[in-house]
């Protein structure tokens, strides 16, 4: 498979015998060399500047309290302490997914978000190592970047929130478009192009593989006159490869074997159980459980409904046992997607046994 998503670092990760990813020596040493909150900038005193390559030929020394208060600026300290705090607590855990799911079971995240998503986007790139698919790869972006949803001819297109906004700065030309935006000169037209058969092959070719949409439309309607509609399921649906995405994300993070399928609605007088996968989504389905008016603006919101279904009931709350859960996706009131992964590994009614 190849090596895409360099910036996960994957290549340099090492597995346990139970799959999960190790860190050590050669990616710690990335993340020093490449972490922005430790870039070497010209005003850099010559402590910073000793402390870094310091880090950079032996990412596991020890560094004292004496070498970061040497450094001049406040701000440098504080990015230090933050990365050798989360190095330290990396390395007693002893893997990225025990780290990741003692951070999130804590009910309180003392690192930068930066650090969560490297994080996530190495799992992520792991369960993927033996998949082949271009839409479950971008569909597996929405875990760690955050989206800008968009209706294009009908049709809901999730693009890159950062790469949108770059492109719109610069128009794709960089520093060049940047200061020709400043002087107001006329820029070219930018285009992000949505995943589909045609060019799925171009995105493990693409260097900057998130200049590419995904297209969530899960159903397509087709009026075929006199009254007469036909609905099928897209193909190559955005929320389908999601769901797939996050069945893999079950099973190697808490061993559960179930099965996620995307919803238009929830018709259901027994609905026992929800999760919202981000924020909007959490409220909004609390909301539509205990009855609460929902305004239309707020229904329209709503990307998509998923039934998360177990492959075995045991595995859940005795109470729930043997039904459905259901699973929410929204975006906010200014049209962005920022899917909280950890939501699906902590709001699950599992059974007391798997809760250790």
């Amino acid at each position: 498979m190849q090596n895409f998503w360099p910036a996960s670092g994957y290549a340099l990760l090492t597995r346990d015998p139970r799959g999960w990813l190790c860190p050590g020596e050669a990616w710690l040493r990335r993340l020093v060399v490449e972490l922005p909150q430790l870039a070497l900038v010209e005003e850099s005193c010559p402590a910073e500047i000793a402390l870094h390559q310091a880090l950079a030929d032996a990412p596991l020394r020890s560094v004292s309290e004496a070498q970061l208060a040497a450094l001049a600026d406040q701000d440098a300290r504080d990015n230090y302490r933050l990365f050798l705090s989360f190095r330290d607590a990396l390395l007693a855990a002893g893997t990225l997914e025990a780290y990741y799911l003692a951070l999130m079971r804590a009910g309180r995240i003392t690192v930068p978000p930066l650090f969560v998503d490297l994080i996530v986007q190495a799992i992520v790139r792991h369960l993927l190592d033996d998949s082949h698919d271009a839409f479950e790869a971008r569909a597996a972006e929405l875990l760690f970047r955050p989206q800008r949803l968009s209706l294009l001819e009908g049709r809901l297109i999730s693009a890159d929130l950062a790469t949108v906004d770059l492109l719109q700065e610069t128009a794709g030309l960089g520093d060049i478009g940047r200061l020709l935006r400043q002087s107001q000169a006329p820029l070219p037209t930018t285009v992000v192009q949505v995943l589909n058969t045609d060019n799925a092959t171009d995105y493990w070719a693409d260097g900057e593989r998130h200049r590419f949409a995904l297209d969530l439309t899960h159903e397509i309607s087709n009026e075929l006159g006199h009254g007469l509609a036909i609905k099928l399921v897209h193909a190559h649906s955005g929320l389908k490869a999601l769901a797939s995405v996050l069945e893999r994300w079950l099973a190697h993070l808490l061993g559960l074997r179930v099965t996620i399928t995307p919803l238009q609605r929830i018709d259901d007088e027994a609905w026992r159980w929800h999760v919202g996968l981000d924020v909007e989504a959490m409220s909004l389905l609390n909301d539509l459980y205990a009855g609460t008016e929902v305004d239309a603006e707020r229904q329209r919101r709503l990307i998509s409904l998923f039934r998360l279904d177990f492959a075995d009931p045991a595995e859940m709350r005795a109470d729930v046992t043997g039904k459905p859960v259901y699973l929410g996706l929204a975006m906010t009131a200014d049209q962005q997607l920022r899917l909280k992964p950890q939501n699906l590994l902590l709001n699950l009614p599992l059974a007391s046994s798997l809760l250790q």
